[in-house]
């Protein structure tokens, strides 16, 4: 039987049932809360397990090998442009790093660090930070590692501090091009990643805002204090004695902002940002092109011999972002099975048949996200798989794919490290030596980016709806 006929006869079989759909899910969510939890292993391999049980439940229901494979391809297919740009940006960071450009905007965020207002620059560094690596892994395993030492030292509580490290850490992360949930959720979601950086800007900036305001009120009651600040100038040294430090290098993350606002395709955008880069690089540090392209393939290796700053700038490249891009093909495959045979359909429509309005699917979506990464427990999985079960749901409603994508990261991406079992949670933890549980109640951006995402969402509902005879999704 050829394809076409194959195709032909699939279309006939009928789809997945709720029980089908939720035997499919409930398998997968317990083998990767068992590999997570107990393992501490990846998510990779649970994943793949995961595609093998869909693929079981296909062919149980009738569906064809080959239709099953081309489901996965198509999955796949689908979330290319994040990938693309996953590589490319492994690519950036690398040579941004090499160059001086990152090393430059720590530097200069690390200059606004004042006892008086500690917390309120805690928030502040670690966001620049965290924007210019894309990691909040990165950010609070150095910088944040550094400024709970200093609090120490001020008599600051740890769990506040804390609070300060991770919501400067997640707003990057969320706001940054270079971070890998930045681009998966607009390809889960069917848009592009600038669109997507766009869309978030208004709820996420408010909430910064807000968050800034709290940290400021408490930041009064230490303002008295005096702090040794030497592990903070330690970094500082670091930075200035490996790499010639210039507001010049700050041009390359300049040309990224401007192609944003300027609505320049992702690829090209990002690529200006390396072009950049390579130029200056030469210029201000002591590199040739051989080294361009070693950092670009396999990223960075800090030897300035303080220890903070080598763990943060050793990182990029594009070897070091394949395990990204392997999760996200793995993910993609499921979802590609998943979405064919009807199983998330299945999920969606047995919850969501009485949810009339845009707020409660908007809300809808950031419970499931949520859900996901208790039951789930990492990031990447609580944007990708309510991603596939929404996406479908939301063009249905002619609702623009760039407020799915928000939602995505205002439920998935900041509340991972809400979850003391979610690999974000457990890692946040380690690092930061304070239980999720203590941090909690001062994790404010992260608190109050799924309320602000369902307020604005209720404000502007009209604004994310479109014509009858228009489709922006671009799978």
């Amino acid at each position: 039987m050829d394809n076409k006929n194959i195709k032909k006869y699939d279309k006939y079989i009928r789809k997945a049932n709720f029980g089908e759909a939720i035997f499919t899910f409930l398998s997968l969510v317990i083998i990767m809360f068992i590999s997570i939890i107990k393992y501490k292993e990846s998510p990779h391999i649970p994943m793949l397990i995961g595609v093998l049980i869909a693929s079981l439940v296909a062919l149980k229901i009738g569906y064809s090998w080959k239709f099953i494979e081309n489901a996965m391809i198509k999955g796949i297919s689908q979330a290319m442009q994040s990938i693309i740009i996953l590589a490319i940006i492994g690519v950036l960071i690398g040579v941004w790093i090499l160059a001086g450009v990152v090393p430059t905007m720590i530097y200069y965020g690390l200059l606004i660090l004042k006892p008086s207002i500690f917390l309120v620059a805690t928030v502040l560094i670690t966001s620049i930070t965290s924007l210019a690596t894309g990691t909040s892994w990165g950010t609070a395993g150095t910088m944040g590692i550094a400024l709970m030492g200093i609090a120490n030292g001020l008599g600051i509580p740890a769990p506040i501090t804390a609070g300060a490290v991770l919501s400067g850490s997640y707003f990057g992360d969320k706001m940054s091009p270079l971070s890998d949930t930045t681009n998966l959720a607009p390809a889960m979601a069917g848009t592009d990643v600038f669109t997507h950086i766009k869309a978030m800007f208004k709820p996420t900036i408010i909430t910064y805002f807000l968050t800034l305001a709290i940290f400021g009120f408490l930041s009064m009651k230490y303002s008295g204090s005096s702090a040794d600040l030497s592990s903070v100038t330690v970094i500082t040294n670091g930075l200035k004695n490996n790499f010639n430090i210039s507001p010049v290098l700050l041009i390359a993350p300049l040309i990224v902002i401007l192609s944003i606002a300027k609505k320049v395709p992702a690829v090209p955008g990002i690529s200006l940002g390396i072009i950049a880069a390579a130029i200056l690089g030469p210029i201000y540090q002591n590199i040739n092109f051989g080294d361009i392209l070693s950092a670009a393939l396999n990223g960075f290796v800090s030897e300035t011999g303080v220890e903070s700053v080598d763990k943060l700038l050793t990182t990029g490249g594009l070897n070091n972002m394949m395990s990204s891009i392997s999760l996200t093909i793995i993910a993609m495959m499921f979802g590609g099975i998943a979405e064919e045979t009807g199983i998330l359909e299945a999920i969606v429509k047995k919850f969501l048949h009485k949810i009339k309005s845009t707020v409660g699917i908007v809300t809808a979506t950031i419970l499931t996200c949520f859900f996901t990464n208790a039951t789930m427990p990492e990031q990447y999985i609580s944007i990708v798989v309510p991603g596939r079960m929404f996406k479908n749901e939301y063009r249905d409603r002619n609702l623009d794919p760039k407020l799915l994508s928000s939602t995505l990261e205002s439920g998935g991406t900041v509340t991972s490290a809400m979850i003391p079992w979610n690999t974000c949670g457990t890692y946040m933890t380690s690092v930061l030596g304070v239980s999720t549980v203590h941090y909690l109640p001062f994790l404010f951006f992260n608190l109050l980016m799924p309320i602000v995402q369902i307020i604005i969402t209720a404000i502007d509902a009209k604004k994310f709806k479109l014509p009858d005879d228009k489709d922006t999704f671009t799978n």
